[in-house]
């Protein structure tokens, strides 16, 4: 290796020691399952929450370039449309990701005399589109109402918070009826990223806002395609002008292709689906999960579909990963950065697609998993 990339062979080697290092899984998943190696497993770390199936892709023609350019397929409509309706918001955007969709609406709110104060477990989208922002960034303790408080009282133009819904590493709901109070009280911006909540939790699954009462509250929705509805990409949910001023000014929508109409079409055809069946069937396995692992020792403070068993050290996490894919289950180790060091976890993903069967064997594998790393 020619020295110049000595420096990036040095990087890796760090990540290596520091039991930090990704690499990829070849795999197909298929339902409950997934496939790794020819050797089947328990897919517990799939973000298809309502797991609404397979749908039939058609022939279609890419526009190859952005929808201010090459035109606006009708299907973009008719979807924007469809979804300001399950946020009961007067308009929506849609972006090719959900990361896009917070790079384009936080990047262009806030301007520079302004204020964005950010929950400090917000994800690593929120955070770099809050850096991409002119305005003030400040972080407040997770969901700590008197900390956030505090610092909505500095002196600022305007003020935004920003909070996840569901917490994506943390399986919490974020105290929005708190927040949107403070926010009432200090006339500040609420900005809700309801990656994880929407289509899950609340009537018609309508999100962790509606769940929790305060959907009226919200300035602006930001979320994704990609996870409870199965579909792709990601959008915006808020006034008209808001999404106005995002067509005009936000660079992630203007300067990117736009979505193949095909995936617009998925994402409709999933919003028409027995999508309340399957919230149903999560919500049951949700519970099922989360019962089983407090009953073998485990300490589970989620209230969600995600479920995390913090175990710490980053080295025995990837142990204990490793341990249950040998004995038939996916469920991956999150380390620094996506978590704080030291406190390392196995994050499981509940689906509509388990069975009884499938959680019973997933727990089964946890009881001796536990017993043998002494997490239980």
């Amino acid at each position: 290796m020619k020295p110049k990339f000595n420096f990036i062979n040095a990087k890796l080697a760090g990540l290596k020691k520091s039991n930090l290092y990704r690499s990829l899984h070849d795999s197909k998943a298929s339902g409950a399952y997934i496939f790794i190696k020819g050797k089947k497993l328990v897919n517990l770390s799939s973000n298809d929450y309502l797991g609404l199936g397979h749908i039939k892709i058609a022939s279609t023609q890419i526009q190859s370039s952005s929808r201010l350019v090459a035109g606006n397929d009708n299907l973009f409509k008719k979807l924007e449309t469809r979804l300001a309706s399950h946020k009961r918001q007067e308009s929506a955007l849609t972006f090719p990701t959900g990361y896009m969709a917070n790079l384009g609406i936080i990047s262009i709110l806030p301007q520079k005399d302004d204020l964005i104060l950010s929950d400090e477990l917000n994800h690593a989208s929120i955070i770099d589109s809050c850096r991409l922002s002119h305005a003030k960034k400040v972080i407040y303790k997770h969901n700590n109402m008197q900390d956030l408080e505090k610092k909505l009282r500095k002196d600022r133009h305007h003020k935004f918070v920003v909070t996840e819904g569901i917490f994506s590493m943390n399986g919490d709901f974020s105290k929005l009826k708190e927040i949107s109070e403070l926010c009432r009280k200090y006339d500040a911006f609420l900005i809700l990223d309801d990656a994880h909540g929407d289509f899950v939790a609340g009537t018609d699954g309508r999100g962790s806002a509606e769940y929790l009462g305060v959907a009226k509250k919200i300035d602006a929705y930001i979320s994704s395609l990609s996870k409870g509805l199965g579909a792709f990409g990601g959008y915006v949910a808020a006034k008209k002008e808001v999404v106005e001023l995002a067509i005009n000014t936000s660079r992630p929508f203007i300067y990117t292709s736009a979505l193949p109409n095909f995936l617009l079409q998925v994402a409709l055809d999933k919003m028409s689906s027995n999508r309340e069946q399957k919230r149903v069937k999560l919500w049951k396995n949700v519970g099922m999960v989360r019962k089983g692992l407090e009953s073998l020792g485990y300490k589970i403070g989620s209230q969600s579909q995600i479920i995390p068993i913090v175990i710490g050290n980053e080295r025995k996490a990837m142990e204990f990963g490793k341990y249950v894919l040998d004995n038939g289950v996916f469920a991956q180790p999150i380390r620094y950065p996506t978590v704080e060091r030291g406190s390392a976890r196995i994050r499981i993903s509940v689906t509509a697609w388990l069975t009884d069967d499938t959680i019973q064997q997933s727990l089964d594998v946890f009881e001796k998993a536990g017993k043998k790393f002494e997490i239980i």
